[in-house]
């Protein structure tokens, strides 16, 4: 008897731990910036946003977060493919620098992007012999996106692919199916909810990028201003209410999306 108590004290003490934990560094935080958005009135809410530097860096922010997001889709799903259907020299390295981007510091993911590509660089200047710049422009905005986004769709598609069944593959093969059909019917439907949920995590991510972004992006109000660094303008200008109304758009999205992947991956389980 004596034995259950503590155990049930124990496990009681555990959940309401690890529920602190994240109510302190989840739930206030998140509340905070709702209560700082409407702390003035809805009036000065709907002003704020009304800033037209405001609402062109919300939409520029979202044009350049869907580019990053599909080139992730489209060079992750590739590259999962490659890493796990061949064997090749340095696919041990290769796969362990999927990583890098989770584990380097974003500001210099951004330095990076300014030394290779910049004015100053061969990249950069043969870019400027071909009449276009790539640096503090909105090209070097979705290559900073791409780069700290670059492992989601890869990680999501990875498992999928390892745990597709070859058997289904030759049944179809067996039946007369050509490559193409057999991707599109058989490899294609087990791969989607990775490349669907992948997709989805780098476009939230992206959203939210500053660390890479302030250093390659020029900042130009409506033209490469995006929303997080506008949110640090309006800090550095006292102004949280601003701050803050954008910052609730923000987290509205990647709310929405992180529900909408909980929704495909609970499909992908029912499907299974």
């Amino acid at each position: 008897m004596n034995s259950l108590l503590r155990h049930k004290g124990w496990t009681w003490g555990f959940r309401t731990t690890i529920l602190l934990y994240f109510v302190v560094l989840i739930v206030l935080p998140i509340l905070g910036v709702y209560y700082s958005s409407f702390s003035l009135g809805f009036g000065n809410f709907a002003e704020s946003l009304s800033d037209p530097i405001a609402w062109k860096s919300v939409l520029l922010t979202l044009k350049l977060a869907v580019i990053a997001a599909l080139i992730n889709v489209l060079v992750g799903t590739m590259i999962a493919w490659v890493l796990i259907r061949y064997n090749f020299p340095g696919k041990v390295l290769l796969n362990s620098l999927v990583d890098l981007p989770f584990a380097l510091p974003t500001a210099v993911g951004g330095l990076m992007i300014l030394l290779l590509l910049g004015p100053g660089s061969l990249i950069g200047g043969i870019a400027e012999k071909l009449g276009f710049e790539i640096v503090f422009h909105q090209p070097a905005i979705v290559i900073a996106m791409v780069f700290v986004t670059f492992p989601f769709v890869i990680r999501a598609v990875q498992p999928l692919l390892e745990e597709l069944d070859p058997s289904e593959e030759e049944a179809a093969y067996t039946m007369g199916a050509k490559g193409v059909r057999v991707f599109r019917q058989v490899i294609l439907p087990s791969m989607a909810p990775g490349i669907i949920g992948g997709g989805m995590l780098a476009f939230s991510r992206a959203l939210a990028e500053f660390g890479a972004v302030v250093l390659v992006a020029g900042n130009i109000p409506g033209r490469t201003l995006v929303s997080s660094v506008f949110i640090y303008g309006e800090v550095e200008s006292d102004n949280p209410v601003g701050a803050s109304a954008v910052s609730i758009i923000l987290l509205t999205l990647s709310f929405l999306i992180l529900w909408l992947i909980n929704m495909v991956q609970m499909r992908g389980r029912r499907s299974s």
